[in-house]
């Protein structure tokens, strides 16, 4: 298991969620917004947290709190710019959008380490997860590069690392689901000690 003290926690907090109609970030489960779910999850495996988002609004939460280096690109300039500001080896990146993760599922991100690994991605429901992953520092330079080719996929960017990925067993695949359209969010009413979810803004 590699020690939190060489990994920095990146959550990427600036997408537009068009689908959602709001910050994803701040919409509510269980009387805590969807960010304060995914720290939670990931401080007890982290040496600090890095917030990256152009949003204000998430300084409430005393992170580090940094803005996209480059505009409008996606997850994976949000990724560059989170691995621009660790100062760690080994970076856990969450995008915003998954509120039922927890420390358990991604433990199995720090426990099945690779050295030879760039990338190591989790697999749920038989889909890679890119954005429930561990990234090296050193994604940084080939990620710029990339950007600055005009590349903006993701999926992309990551076929161009060395890849390992862990796939989860069946009784933790619900915790990755993404929460990105009103359906989505109607859904997780349907997961036993998961009710309350309201569609609002906290802290404004």
């Amino acid at each position: 298991m590699i020690d939190k003290k060489h990994i920095t926690g990146i959550i990427l907090a600036g997408g537009k969620s068009s689908r959602i109609g709001s910050d994803k970030g701040f919409l509510v489960l269980n009387d805590k917004p969807f960010i304060q779910h995914i720290i939670e999850a990931m401080k007890p495996l982290v040496n600090t947290i890095i917030i990256v988002s152009d949003n204000l609004d998430y300084d409430l939460f005393d992170l580090k709190r940094v803005n996209d280096l480059i505009k409008n690109a996606g997850p994976l300039a949000g990724i560059y710019t989170g691995l621009y500001h660790s100062n760690t080896q080994y970076n856990l990146v969450l995008s915003c959008d998954v509120p039922l993760i927890n420390t358990k599922t991604l433990k199995q991100l720090t426990t099945q380490t690779d050295m030879a690994a760039d990338v190591i991605q989790l697999e749920s429901n038989g889909k890679t997860m890119p954005l429930i992953a561990l990234y090296k520092k050193h994604c940084e330079t080939k990620f710029f590069k990339l950007l600055e080719q005009g590349e903006r996929r993701l999926r992309v960017a990551v076929k161009e690392c060395k890849v390992k990925t862990l796939v989860l067993s069946t009784e933790l695949e619900k915790y990755t689901a993404n929460i990105n359209t009103q359906h989505h969010l109607r859904d997780l009413s349907g997961f036993e000690n998961l009710t309350g979810l309201k569609q609002q803004h906290q802290c404004k």
